[in-house]
Parts: structure tokens; sequence; C-alpha cells
């Protein structure tokens, strides 16, 4: 009988990096002999109801919803019969406080019975300034679970806060993944023929560095003539940052647009370089489908950088727009042949199963049953 494992998320199904990385946490568990089914708050855009006939609805845990946090109770209840849950992200930051809360007493259930846990972080409060309401109880303290850490910066990060055992397993990316429609896609937004398109593939929010992917158009527009250059920016715009994008956007020489593709391969494939400029990243999955979409990349300096760097990925620097303007007058196939080379080493998809296996093997035996009545049942 196949194991069962439980993959656990605010939101799954939609175009955030969270939720792409859990979907090849599926495929990987599934190759390695897992049954995987799914609890999430909302599925594909709709807090109403699941995807597939596994997928379980855990109302409330998408903290957008606007509909009460979940109990204990409810989450042990909807994850029951579950050899591992893996959590994602939903232990790993103290906002929205009762959500997590819930989230770590289910989980606490579930180990009294058996089911062994993994948290995978994606965010530390450490790494979060418009997260980190100082709750030391984030990252959560589960005895038994295995803490698996999406940068070596973040692994370190746990094993200083005596959280162990700790794992690392990086995001990884499809490099053979099909192109997305290019032409279809820049007349659906608008964009002329002899456009230079700058993505910024991000939501709208102060940690995107929004102000930085303007700065860059407008030492850009110095050297290339400003009526073929626009900024486009995928979005959503958070509610809180709405006026500020309109104060930033009014400073940019060139049109600008915000609005999603119909995909993510669509938006790579429409655009002529991506633009990173962001002050934190998780690890950095912007960058890394660059890649895939062979497109040039323009990084800021966010801290997890390094990492992406020391795989022996190539970019463009922020601070030397010249660089960028050469490369696409006279683009160098050689460049994205390397980087494609060079990811399939540390990045490539087909790696994942083995990876999280090897993560898997630091998992602790499953915590003694319970010899009396659980207190939280």
């Amino acid at each position: 009988m196949a194991r069962v494992a439980t993959i656990v998320a605010a939101r799954l199904d939609v175009d955030e990096s969270i939720a792409v990385e859990s979907a090849h946490w599926d495929a990987a568990l599934a190759a390695l002999g897992f049954e995987v089914r799914r609890a999430a708050g909302m599925f594909g855009g709709s807090h109403h109801g699941p995807r597939h006939a596994d997928d379980v609805t855990i109302r409330g845990l998408d903290a957008t919803s606007g509909e009460p946090a979940p109990s204990a109770a409810t989450i042990a209840a909807a994850l029951d019969g579950s050899d591992l849950v893996v959590v994602e992200n939903l232990a790993s930051l103290p906002s929205p406080a009762p959500v997590s809360a819930a989230v770590v007493g289910g989980l606490r259930q579930l180990q009294r019975h058996g089911t062994r846990v993994v948290l995978h972080h994606h965010d530390l409060p450490s790494q979060r300034r418009d997260r980190n309401d100082g709750n030391a109880e984030f990252p959560a303290r589960l005895d038994g679970a295995l803490h698996v850490a999406t940068s070596q910066r973040s692994r370190r990060e746990l094993l200083a806060l005596g959280c162990a055992p700790v794992a690392f397993v990086n995001p990884h990316v499809d490099l053979d993944a099909p192109a997305g429609d290019r032409s279809t896609t820049r007349a659906a937004f608008g964009f002329p023929d002899e456009a230079v398109v700058l993505l910024v593939p991000a939501r709208a929010a102060e940690r995107k560095n929004i102000p930085g992917a303007v700065r860059f158009v407008q030492a850009l527009a110095g050297i290339v003539a400003v009526d073929r250059l626009r900024l486009w920016i995928t979005g959503p715009v958070d509610a809180q940052y709405a006026a500020t994008l309109d104060r930033v956007i009014a400073k940019c020489p060139c049109p600008v647009t915000v609005g999603r593709a119909a995909t993510a391969a669509d938006a790579y494939a429409a655009c002529d370089a991506v633009l990173v400029p962001s002050a934190w990243e998780r690890f950095g999955r912007a960058p890394l489908e660059a890649v895939v979409a062979r497109r040039p990349c323009v990084v800021g300096s966010y801290p997890v950088l390094g990492e992406l760097e020391a795989g022996g990925l190539r970019f463009f620097a922020a601070d030397e727009p010249a660089e960028l303007v050469k490369y696409l007058a006279r683009p160098v196939p050689q460049f994205h042949a390397v980087n494609t080379r060079r990811a399939r080493v540390n990045f490539s998809i087909e790696q994942l199963p083995e990876r999280i296996g090897a993560a898997l093997a630091l998992l602790p035996d499953p915590l003694p049953s319970p010899t009396g009545t659980d207190p939280c049942t």
C-alpha cells in the first residue's frame, strides 16, 4: 500500500512561487512512490472548492479569503490519514498569527498519531521586515519535524535557531519546458514589434523594489531611444502599495504596463529582458525562469543572489545598463547555452526527486503514540 503524502499550503494552482514549487514537490513525491494529496485554502483562484477529487479545501487557511482561521482540530481532521505532511510556509512566519498557530496545533495532533512532518520554509521572519513581529515561536519548533530550507542562508539561520534536523533543497526548474507565445502575448498587451519590453515578473510590492526598475529604465533611456522602451510589471499590486506605485510609475520615462499574461511562459517569451531589482527574494525563481526562457536577466543585489551565481549562472548588473544594450544589439547564443548547461547541474527539475529523497532520509522516527487523553483533541 502506497504511503500517503499531503501537501498543505495557503494557495495552490496559482502562479506564485510557493505554489509553483509545491507542484514540483508533488510530482517528485509521486516519483518517490507516495500517493500525493493536497490541502489548501484556495485552489486555482477559488476559495469555494478543490480542483481535483483528492484535494481538500480548508476554509480560512488562505488569509486573503477574509474567513476566520480554521481550528487546529479542523486542520488535523483534514490531513488525517497522511503518513507524511509537507507544510508549505504555513509554519514559518508568525503572520497571520491565528492561521500559523492553528496549523502548528494541528500538526502536533497528527504527530501524536504517527504522522511525520516536513516544514518547507520559503520565508523566515528574520528575512522579511514586513512580516517580522518579533514572535520567537516561528519558525515553528516541532519535535520530530524535518525543516527544509530553500536557500543555504536559511539553512544556516535555522541551525542557529536550534531547529534540527535541517535539510537544504533549492528551487528547481524545467529546463526543457515549451516556450510561450511571443507574438500573441505582445499583441494582447499592445507592444509594438520594435519595442524593447523589460519584464518585472513580480507583484508590485515594496520588497520588489519597483523604483529600482524605474531607475534602470531611466539609465537605459540615456542609451536607447525612449520611445522603443516598455516596462511591464506582471503584478498583482499589493493594496498598501498602490498609491506608492502610482508615484513611482509617474517617474518612468516610458509607458508602463501592469498585468499578467495567460502563463508565465508567455510573459517571458514576450519580453526582451527580465528585470529583478528586488531588495529581497526567497531564492530567486525569476532569474532561473529567465534562464529557461533564454532571456537576459538584470539583477540588483538581494541576499541570496550569490547562491545562484555560485551555481555558475551569469546575469546582467543593474548598474551597468550599457552591457544589456550591447547584448540586445548583438545577442550571443552561447551566453544562454552556458547558463542552461550550468543550470542542469544544480537546478534541473529532473534532480528534484533524488534531492527530496535525500532530505526525507533525515526525518526522525515518528513520535511515540499517546498513552492518555490527547489534550488537543
